[in-house]
């Protein structure tokens, strides 16, 4: 029996009036001619922020353990903070969007990661620095929920095609530019400028998107809001980031308890969400094998290529030394690489299939693993071959993501395309949540039976870390294979689901 009041409950009261009070856009923008286009401009903003974030603070992570002395488990949570957050509360946020309106949303989200960048500068400690990224996280997971909707809604049918390529480009700038900006910033100023270069860039999008967004013209607030679903969903995600991030530093049983923990919850979330009249994930779309094979896809895909950055940048600043500048150019060759590729592997998976093209690509990515994982201690890294295994694994993964985002889409009825983007890109934020952590938990493992367990991973450049980055890496070999297994399993043109 569908659920009642007692468990999907209708919010009310000052904060659902403060969201319903959109205010209009100023009537000299939106008779522009080009008034469509400047609201893909907000979103496109919004979407380069969320991953020059993601991408940017990977590089930082050194830094940061080094100024607060921090254990390898520790620092990671300046990464896993935003995504843990950002992915607990991506369902709740695109489900009060649609209940309340996406302008107020959206710009609340501007602020509150505006208000977290700026947090993060000031932070005195690890743990205020956590605690601010977990509000940026929230404030990323409210423009994340938002932005395809508002973008979708405000040009014609006929242009959505186009604006889509602009947001994603958008998207791809700001991984490819992560790496390398941060880097400079890095060798120039200091960690901290890190997270304040975003600051000016939310100020201004605030301000445009008051003056640019439209107002929500399809709210339906009757509905109701799954309470239940969203308490037992985030303690869920926590539990498994911190089993798979603490698996090194904490004994076997307190990290099974983890895993145990978010199986039961897990379990009693799904329970939920196929009872419940209004749940906050759609879970008949895994009712279609291609798409829970694709979504599954996803999850290794931006798990390998988070991890890969994790791994990296500790292999080139604290292994051999590099100065952050250079290592961020290093490391900029795999999103540039990816994002070359990706555009072409699209098209190409109509002919071949995307099960193969998948495969493939991650054939790559396991051709240029290999070189990395034999060679990182004979500083290959440092050198052009480095570059050039960083170029094929970026291209790899381009032709293997590509694809499987397109197939796994196709998958879903097409009642459900809305919910199946939502949920993909939830896919994308616990991949990348699995990479960091895995990598973290795996390296401060390696580095611990290398050194017999004496001292932190402050006390071991050089040598010891490389060789630990490199034994590592046999983890996101191992991604890549179940990846390519799954990859071949899905048909070559797999049809929707019923709905």
């Amino acid at each position: 029996m569908p659920h009642d009041a007692a468990t999907d409950a209708r919010p009310s009261g000052f904060f659902v009036r403060l969201l319903m009070a959109e205010a209009p856009p100023a009537a000299s923008v939106a008779r522009l001619a080009s008034y469509p286009w400047l609201v893909v401009a907000v979103t496109c903003v919004g979407a380069f922020l969320g991953q020059l974030d993601a991408s940017i603070v990977q590089l930082a992570l050194p830094a940061i353990g080094l100024r607060f002395h921090a254990a390898l488990d520790a620092v990671t949570w300046v990464s896993l903070g935003y995504l843990v957050a950002f992915a607990a509360c991506l369902p709740m946020f695109g489900r009060l969007c649609e209940m309340f309106g996406r302008k107020s949303l959206y710009l609340i989200g501007y602020a509150l990661f505006t208000l977290g960048s700026l947090m993060c500068g000031f932070a005195p400690d690890l743990p205020s620095l956590i605690a601010a990224r977990v509000v940026q996280g929230v404030g990323g997971s409210m423009l994340g929920a938002n932005s395809v909707s508002i973008l979708v809604k405000s040009v014609g049918r006929e242009q959505q095609g186009r604006a889509m390529g602009i947001f994603a480009a958008a998207q791809a700038v700001g991984v490819s530019a992560g790496p390398a900006v941060g880097g400079l910033v890095l060798a120039v100023l200091d960690w901290r400028w890190v997270f304040w270069i975003a600051v000016p860039f939310g100020v201004a999008a605030v301000l445009a998107g008051w003056a640019i967004l439209p107002q929500t013209r399809d709210v339906a607030p009757g509905q109701r809001f799954d309470r239940t679903g969203a308490l037992l969903l985030t303690p869920a995600l926590v539990l498994l980031v911190l089993g798979l991030n603490e698996g090194a530093a904490w004994p076997a049983l307190r990290t099974l308890g983890c895993v145990a923990g978010f199986l039961a919850l897990g379990a009693l979330f799904v329970a939920h969400e196929r009872r419940t009249r209004a749940p906050l994930v759609a879970l008949g779309l895994f009712a279609s094998g291609p798409f829970a094979l694709g979504s599954a896809g996803t999850v290794l895909g931006y798990g390998l290529l988070y991890g890969m950055f994790f791994l990296m940048s500790f292999a080139l600043v604290h292994g051999y030394g590099e100065p952050a500048d250079l290592a961020g150019l290093r490391l900029a060759a795999i999103p540039v690489a990816l994002g070359l590729a990706a555009p072409f592997s699209g098209g190409l998976s109509d002919r071949v299939g995307a099960g193969r093209l998948g495969a493939f690509g991650m054939v790559l990515c396991a051709a240029a693993l290999l070189v990395l994982a034999l060679t990182a201690d004979a500083r290959v890294l440092g050198g052009p071959a480095g570059v050039a295994a960083f170029a094929l694994f970026g291209i790899g993964l381009g032709v293997y993501l590509a694809p499987t985002n397109h197939a796994t889409v196709s998958a879903a009825p097409p009642a459900l395309s809305g919910q199946a983007g939502a949920t993909l890109n939830l896919m994308r934020v616990l991949g990348t949540s699995l990479g960091v952590a895995s990598a973290s938990s795996m390296l401060g493992w390696r580095l611990s039976a290398g050194t017999g367990g004496q001292g932190t991973w402050l006390d071991f450049p050089g040598h010891p870390m490389l060789t630990a980055v490199e034994s590592s890496l046999a983890m996101l070999l191992a991604f890549a294979a179940i990846a390519a297994l799954m990859a071949m399993m899905r048909p070559r043109h797999g049809a929707p689901a019923a709905t």
